[in-house]
């Protein structure tokens, strides 16, 4: 295997890419509510559906201080930062940004300031058409799409975590249209229909026209969308090699939690760093959006890049494979902006052109 690996970095493309990572170093990484408290209530969000909210988040700064020395000390190095709503605690977000590397998940209602947030990745949420956005989000009032266009347009530092339902794939190409002529970026997610609303939000009638849809999105916009059609398969067939998707093989489990002992013991690789933390900075989780629910209902694009990235031996049987699995290791490096932003958005087009549908 250590052969085919010397093999394949021949190639100039790959080698530049591969380099790029391990110049990163590896991502020691944890899940953080920053807080308890949203703006919205979403239809089917994990976070109210599994009461989460429950752990609320303390009002003594000394206690968010506390938990950011201990992760010092624990060595992560990234964190990835959800709620609740994270930009309505930016004075907790401003120290979680300076002292590690971060990502944030918004729902863009408020926009997180530009100074003393450069070089921070957002993921600014939709859920569909201004139509299901609204009626999804917005309690059938608030077009909160509208809203975080405006609060991002032209912002470099975000792009938009488009969680698309199984029946709307009809909807794709006019959102990822807007959302690039608000000169941003596109990463996509797979709805789950946490909140039983059935018809065309019913995870269980499959992805196969999403994924088609988006494959032909990656066509159309190469050089804007941050997730390949071999990512935008796995985690929407919920297929790897042989595995299939579920707690069994989830490598974002909460390593301190007894709940996963069993898990962890199973043989399939996860990593050992990981924790999801919950809003109260102290207690965590099984894993990052669930508690008790069935994993077989998580689409979730965070969860899924973790499950490739720490297969890397299993993507070394061919150049093809290892090709899939490096592209989707460094995008997930780039989106968080772990590598040179600037130097690998010019790299999307031949990535995209490397992978095989």
């Amino acid at each position: 295997m250590i052969s085919n690996l010397k093999t394949y970095l021949a190639d100039p493309f790959l080698n530049r890419l591969y380099q790029a990572v391990r110049k990163a170093g590896p991502a020691r990484s944890i899940s953080l509510d920053l807080t308890h408290v949203c703006n919205l209530r979403c239809t089917g969000c994990y976070y109210f559906e599994e009461g989460m909210d429950r752990h609320q988040s303390p009002k003594e700064e000394a206690v968010f201080d506390a938990f950011i020395e201990r992760e010092k000390e624990r060595g992560t190095n990234f964190i990835t930062i959800v709620g609740g709503e994270p930009s309505l605690a930016l004075g907790r977000l401003k120290k979680a940004y300076d002292n590690f590397k971060i990502s944030v998940a918004t729902n863009g209602i408020r926009k997180i300031p530009f100074e003393g947030f450069e070089h921070l990745p957002i993921g600014i949420s939709v859920w569909g058409s201004h139509d299901t956005d609204r009626r999804l989000r917005g309690s059938g009032k608030a077009d909160v799409f509208d809203k975080a266009l405006k609060n991002y347009k032209d912002d470099p530092r975000a792009f938009w975590y488009y969680t698309v339902a199984p029946g709307l794939s009809d909807e794709i190409e006019r959102v990822v249209e807007q959302c690039i002529d608000n000169g941003n970026y596109v990463l996509f997610n797979y709805y789950s229909d946490l909140s039983n609303q059935g018809g065309a939000l019913d995870n269980r009638i499959g992805f196969e026209k999403v994924r088609r849809e988006i494959d032909r999105m990656i066509e159309c916009y190469p050089e804007k969308i941050l997730m390949t059609s071999h990512f935008n398969r796995v985690v929407s067939s919920g297929r790897l090699f042989d595995e299939h998707w579920g707690y069994e093989v989830c490598t974002n489990l909460s390593t301190n939690q007894d709940i996963n002992r069993q898990r962890l013991q199973n043989g399939n690789p996860y990593n050992p760093h990981f924790r999801a933390y919950n809003a109260d900075f102290t207690t965590t989780r099984r894993c990052c959006t669930g508690v008790g629910r069935d994993c077989g209902s998580c689409f979730d694009t965070w969860e899924h890049f973790s499950w490739i990235m720490i297969n890397m031996r299993r993507h070394l049987g061919s150049k093809q494979d290892f090709t899939n699995w490096l592209a989707t290791m460094y995008l997930f490096y780039l989106i968080n902006r772990l590598v040179d932003f600037e130097d690998g958005i010019a790299l999307l087009p031949e990535i995209h052109k490397r992978i095989a549908r």
